[in-house]
């Protein structure tokens, strides 16, 4: 990094949000945060890393004026998940879909030089034929978390041109440590109920592929495209992950048997879920030569067990609502701490939409240093 690079992250306080922060600080970036802070009860242990400052709001409400000044912006702040995806589908579109080329649109009109999306390999959907799946495969999304992933990929990527430089990371499937934990992907879920339960019953034969990512390599991942030359990056998408890390279910589940000793395995029938499918992360290392995955499952999985063991993790904290996205929403909705549109309600019905937002004319660094500070 030639010079000190200003970047805003959103979903700054996510599951990868919360990892990918303090690594940027620690390279030398300028990092602001945004978060619109649905997943703050979550937090499973304390790791005294220096975070970024900031700032809560939805990415619906990002005007231009928001991100004035930033040199790149990385976008991670959505509706994750597919079951997620599925609880919602109006609003999932919204903000998954609208509000992501909302937000490319306003940096764009910024001056925003490079925006980079995280996409997912779930985009690829259900691969009957068996062959691997690269950045050239038609996508086949089952789901309307991957449709919208792919709506944003060609819409964000028509804006692409000589000052706005879109870049599209379709991540494999997350697992690994972050403070900000999610129990409801594959590995993690797994690692949990080893831990609590001495047992893995799966629901079905655990058959389907899937490829996996360790969270730290998904930041390394990000970093590099921040730091990559224009033409390396420019509107283009990468598969991030390892073509050693396409694994079976089941072969996932072996995995994490093997490192929870004593942990009894045992899988039903084959499933109604369809997806399915092998990556090729071929083109990553073309055009980031510097990328390498240095999390293999095994070493994710010890991982968790060790923070396991530090945090002495009760099966009460496995299944604590905060951890797992659908529940912490449902959750929100029932206590109506935010509406059926996602939007955060007034903490009491004396109280206007309009008294908890700030004026319509301060940006997001206005708002971070305050009236009077330059």
């Amino acid at each position: 990094m030639t010079a000190k690079m200003r970047v805003l992250v959103t979903g700054v306080d996510g599951y990868i949000g919360s990892v990918l922060g303090p690594r940027l600080l620690e390279s030398g970036f300028d990092v602001v945060g945004i978060d619109c802070g649905f997943y703050r009860d979550g937090w499973l242990y304390n790791d005294h890393c220096s975070r970024p400052l900031t700032i809560t709001k939805d990415i619906r409400q990002i005007r231009p004026t928001d991100v004035e000044g930033f040199d790149a912006v990385v976008h991670l702040a959505e509706l994750s998940n597919d079951p997620l995806g599925e609880l919602n589908e109006e609003t999932t579109y919204a903000i998954n879909h609208l509000g992501s080329v909302k937000l490319a649109q306003a940096c764009k009109a910024a001056g925003v030089s490079r925006f980079i999306y995280t996409s997912s390999c779930s985009v690829y959907g259900a691969a009957e034929d068996g062959l691997d799946r690269s950045e050239q495969s038609a996508p086949n999304p089952q789901t309307a978390y991957a449709r919208c992933k792919v709506l944003v990929e060609r819409d964000v990527g028509a804006l692409a041109d000589a000052h706005f430089s879109p870049v599209f990371l379709r991540n494999a499937t997350a697992f690994g440590a972050s403070p900000r934990m999610r129990f409801d992907i594959v590995l993690n879920n797994l690692a949990g109920l080893a831990w609590t339960a001495k047992e893995l019953r799966m629901t079905s034969d655990g058959t389907p592929w899937r490829p996996l990512v360790h969270v730290e390599d998904i930041c390394q991942a990000i970093a590099l495209a921040l730091d990559a030359p224009r033409a390396a990056v420019h509107n283009e998408i990468l598969n991030v992950g390892d073509d050693e890390q396409n694994f079976r279910i089941r072969e996932i589940a072996n995995i994490v048997g093997q490192v929870f000793d004593g942990c009894d395995i045992k899988f039903g029938r084959p499933s109604g879920d369809n997806r399915s499918y092998r990556t090729s992360f071929n083109k990553i290392t073309r055009h980031l030569p510097a990328f390498q995955c240095r999390w293999p499952a095994e070493r994710g999985a010890r991982q968790l067990r060790q923070i396991f063991k530090r945090v002495e993790m009760t099966e009460q904290m496995f299944l604590f609502r905060g951890f797992t996205r659908l529940e912490q929403l449902k959750h929100l909705i029932a206590t109506r701490q935010i509406d059926v549109g996602f939007f955060w309600t007034p903490p009491d019905e004396g109280s206007s939409p309009a008294a908890f937002s700030m004026p319509a004319e301060q940006s997001l660094v206005q708002q971070l240093i305050g009236p009077g500070d330059h």
